[in-house]
């Protein structure tokens, strides 16, 4: 008759491997977290500061100076001219702007195309906030902001201490951004 031996070996091994396993799988959680839930608060901090050092001139050429709206509830929209939703939101947002500006609210589209095409556009389509010509390198201050596909239009909300509180890609409606500016 043969005696078996103990099966404390398979049974040591097999716990290792399920603390190892459940390391790793830690490990990997602490990356997750670390790169999607505390960097895109650090990202965002940086897009903030990069964009009120910024600028950039408005499609007259002229300097539009990003910094003046430092400590203002800020509403960015990234657009272009050839870009069917930036165009059909516009009037809405000159309408809004207008709406808030006594508010301590101030917005500021970004135009992603070259300053001669986006003073074509304004011959057509009249914006009474201002508006800066950022070229296709607006794109990569978009992209800071979370804009990971670099479409357009693309518009964060940022409150007077530097905090976005609201990004959309595509286009954004007026009962959205009211739901993320100040009231009354």
């Amino acid at each position: 008759m043969t005696e078996s031996a103990p099966r404390s070996i398979p049974t040591r091994r097999s716990s290792v491997m399920l603390w190892i396993l459940i390391a790793i799988v830690a490990a990997a959680a602490g990356v997750v977290v670390a790169n999607f839930v505390l960097k895109p608060k650090q990202a965002s901090e940086h897009a903030v500061e990069t964009l009120f050092q910024a600028k950039l001139p408005d499609p007259a050429g002229s300097e539009l100076d990003l910094s003046k709206f430092r400590g203002k509830t800020l509403v960015v929209n990234f657009w272009a001219p050839w870009c069917g939703p930036c165009v059909e939101e516009m009037p809405e947002l000159t309408a809004l702007h207008a709406e808030y500006v006594p508010r301590n609210v101030e917005f500021v589209g970004i135009g992603i195309d070259s300053a001669s095409n986006i003073q074509e556009f304004l011959k057509k389509t009249p914006v009474q906030y201002p508006l800066a010509v950022a070229g296709f390198a607006g794109t990569e201050l978009a992209k800071s902001f979370g804009n990971a596909q670099g479409g357009l239009p693309y518009t964060v909300v940022i409150s007077p201490d530097g905090t976005v509180k609201f990004r959309k890609m595509g286009r954004v409606h007026a009962d959205e951004l009211r739901k993320e500016l100040p009231g009354a």
